[in-house]
């Protein structure tokens, strides 16, 4: 009840007393007649409101205090103290239920005067139905100062409490951290689970201490900022900082602030977020990238990175400058079609084979050095993800004087053994495979298939597995396998990608069954 209520109880019950005049007998009689007009005038407050006689008789009650109460007499509250407190049980928000003369309407009949006390309101036999009454005392007298009449004023907190129950219950059950000061003394009131499980503190370790002794601002570069908004109840935004933990260390949060009301009392919440998980990852990547940079430098294998999409040279090491001749400042920047270094089809190939399988391994191109030395080499590339950004690493194995070599070996025996009648034919073929294959057209022809093979072949281009191929074809699909391994060792290819880049560079590419061209005097399988 308001204060204007409390001034309204005890203007009636002194209206009529003549200014300076002495009580009378007949001055108690009209102060118990004008009490019709104080229950004329208190009756539809939305306070409720209840008086009782100094013998602790309880008189009257408004429509409010009833309904409080969940009756719909006076008589249903007690015919007295003692009554009352045996029809409704009382007990704090805690759940401590309210000791014998501890009831509001005890001590306001033993003289106390208190304001705002918050209890909970229970029927004698029901612990289903309860409200929430917020409860202030009033002691009316008569001229003469002594106690005449007695009140309780209650507000219905119920909706209030309800609230603040809700509140509660989803601040405890939010996985977010999150504490709550009051701040006036800018001390912990609240503290959820979250923030429990982040930092390793108990509830005890939290409640009633100060925002400084468990500093939510620690190591924040706008720590200033933080502690001037924190002072004014204003809003705190994001920043950094670091939490002391209960064992020692640290931890490293994000935290902000929202000033709130929890009760009647201005309070700040502070909400945090643990950036321990992106720390590490943040750490974990950068060693990851520091060991790809250090092995990328190190490696004696030539290695280049491009940009995937348009190959624009990102990188090269000391070990593809030492084999090219080439320098970074050369080919930083450029895409690799447009680089002296490769043949023009490369790129079409590597992208190819890139798109196919994702990867390329060992494939052989031609490439040009900066004095415009040819040099065979075995390229091998790999789709990667450097920095976030999508990128193509590619490695280059120069096999040029391994080839010099083999064919310098090859020529030496022809020309020793002029007359090789006496050599077995199988040696002969192995000495005619070895030339072949370091020619520049190694790699076999499609004529060298048969017949059979070669529509193994167009069904392998035209992107089917083997089970769609036997299908095709009407095979066993061990027979295709065989034929496809046949293929793989007849063109020196060791892939499907390497296949299909093989058919696409020498025009073969989109064949159909039985439409590839067959060797003079080939017989079909």
């Amino acid at each position: 009840m308001t204060t204007t209520s409390s001034a309204a109880l005890s203007s009636v019950v002194q209206s009529n007393e003549p200014d300076g005049a002495p009580p009378t007998d007949d001055t108690v009689l009209r102060s118990q007649t004008d009490r019709r007009q104080l229950h004329q005038i208190i009756t539809g407050l939305t306070e409720g409101v209840i008086l009782v006689e100094p013998d602790q008789t309880i008189v009257w009650a408004n429509q409010a205090a009833l309904d409080m109460h969940g009756i719909t007499e006076v008589a249903q509250l007690g015919a007295d103290v003692t009554e009352y407190r045996e029809r409704f049980r009382l007990r704090y928000r805690n759940n401590h239920p309210l000791p014998e003369g501890s009831y509001p309407i005890e001590r306001v009949v033993a003289g106390e005067c208190f304001s705002d006390v918050v209890v909970e309101v229970f029927p004698a036999h029901d612990d289903e139905v309860n409200w929430v009454h917020r409860v202030r005392s009033l002691v009316l007298t008569n001229a003469r100062g002594e106690p005449d009449c007695l009140a309780l004023i209650l507000h219905d907190a119920s909706e209030w409490a309800s609230a603040e129950k809700r509140f509660e219950k989803t601040f405890n059950a939010n996985p977010a951290p999150a504490v709550i000061c009051r701040l006036s003394d800018q001390r912990y009131i609240k503290v959820n689970q979250g923030f429990l499980e982040m930092t390793g503190y108990v509830r005890e370790d939290v409640i009633g201490r100060s925002v400084y002794e468990l500093d939510v601002f620690e190591g924040a570069e706008r720590r200033e900022l933080a502690v001037e908004r924190l002072s004014e109840g204003a809003t705190i935004p994001q920043m950094e900082a670091s939490l002391r933990l209960p064992k020692g260390g640290t931890k490293f949060v994000v935290v902000a602030g929202q000033p709130i009301d929890i009760g009647e009392e201005a309070c700040m919440l502070f909400t945090f977020m643990d950036l321990e998980p992106r720390k590490r990852a943040e750490s974990a990547l950068r060693q990851s990238e520091e060991r790809f940079e250090k092995s990328f430098r190190m490696t004696p294998v030539s290695t280049a990175l491009f940009a995937a999409g348009d190959y624009i040279t990102l990188d090269i090491n000391d070990a593809f400058t030492a084999t090219t001749g080439f320098t970074p400042e050369e080919l930083l920047g450029k895409p690799l079609d447009q680089s002296r270094l490769w043949t023009d089809d490369a790129c079409a190939r590597i992208s190819a084979a890139l798109e196919e399988s994702g990867s390329l391994r060992n494939v052989e191109f031609i490439v040009t050095s900066h004095a415009g030395e040819t040099l065979n080499c075995l390229v091998s590339a790999e789709a990667v993800s450097i920095h976030g950004k999508d990128c193509v690493l590619m490695t280059l194995l120069d096999i040029t004087e391994r080839k010099r070599s083999e064919m310098e070996l090859v020529t030496a025996i022809e020309t020793v053994m002029q007359d090789a009648s006496w050599f077995s034919q199988t040696l002969i073929e192995k000495l005619v495979n070895v030339r072949r294959a370091n020619a520049p057209d190694a790699g076999g022809h499609l004529a060298d298939l048969t017949a059979r093979e070669r529509d193994v072949f167009a069904c392998l281009c035209g992107g089917l597995a083997d089970k769609e191929i036997a299908r095709e074809l009407g095979l066993a699909p061990n027979t295709v396998r065989n034929h496809v391994a046949t293929i793989y060792a007849k063109l020196d290819v060791h892939s499907r990608a390497e296949a299909i880049v093989w058919a696409r560079a020498r025009g073969h590419f989109g064949l159909a069954p039985g439409s590839a061209p067959r060797r003079k005097g080939a017989k079909p399988a």
